[in-house]
């Protein structure tokens, strides 16, 4: 059965289904010998050969993994400037997989790599409403203005975020803890919003992404996913398919 180019690519690890787009139009793969730029270039997996940057990409089977993001590390594999990359610390044999999403330099917690591409689009495609969860330490208290603004959405850079969830706030009278569940992933977004209350963060770890959660992972540690853990994945992917 034949299927799009920029699926194959997004299946096989070269990248995100939407970053296979771009590779595809910048007239980087080839099938069969021949340049394609058309990304919905139709391929038989089991006959023609793909090629990017002239190497062939090869049918992979699919692996799933997390990873306790330590504070200090980028999350992006393109930047050749930093000196603490997450992707380096996973073993060799996962280093083709990808990140589904990003945590910011300074925040820890949960991100879940693969090489496969329909479960990267369903994890971090707003349209899916995957929530993630994070613990988050504002220094100050967490007034119910505050907690009121996140849950009806805040106006960052012209544009209002989706309402978050907040539980289990605590506030010891000089800071407050609490969980947030957001379902975007804009740049230092819960920062940003926090930020616009007056509550600036000192700590932050994302603890669960869908039905994912980080567990006791030491930091810095990573894991293959369980059996039912992909299943659970599975369940987004299957609302693509």
């Amino acid at each position: 059965m034949k299927i799009r180019l920029q699926v194959f690519l997004s299946r096989n690890g070269v990248s995100s289904r939407r970053e296979a787009m771009d590779i595809v139009q910048s007239g980087r793969v080839s099938v069969n010998g021949q340049v394609v730029a058309e990304p919905s270039f139709p391929v038989d997996p089991e006959k023609d050969e793909v090629r990017y940057q002239d190497k062939v990409v090869g049918r992979k089977g699919y692996e799933y993994v997390m990873l306790h993001k330590p504070s200090g590390y980028v999350t992006t594999k393109a930047d050749s400037f930093a000196s603490k990359k997450v992707i380096d610390l996973l073993p060799e044999e996962f280093r083709h997989l990808n990140p589904a999403g990003r945590l910011d330099k300074d925040t820890e917690g949960l991100l879940i790599f693969t090489n496969d591409g329909d479960v990267l689009h369903a994890l971090t495609h707003p349209k899916f409403d995957v929530g993630k969860v994070y613990f988050v330490r504002v220094r100050g208290e967490l007034g119910l203005r505050a907690k009121r603004s996140f849950e009806s959405g805040v106006v960052l850079d012209g544009k209002k975020t989706s309402p978050a969830q907040i539980r289990q706030v605590k506030y010891n009278g000089k800071a407050t803890d609490f969980e947030i569940v957001i379902h975007e992933g804009w740049n230092r977004q819960i920062r940003r919003m926090c930020e616009s209350a007056g509550l600036p963060v000192r700590y932050l770890k994302r603890i669960q992404h869908g039905a994912i959660r980080l567990g006791d992972l030491p930091k810095g540690k990573w894991r293959r996913l369980t059996k039912s853990e992909v299943e659970d994945l599975r369940k987004f992917k299957s609302d693509i398919l």
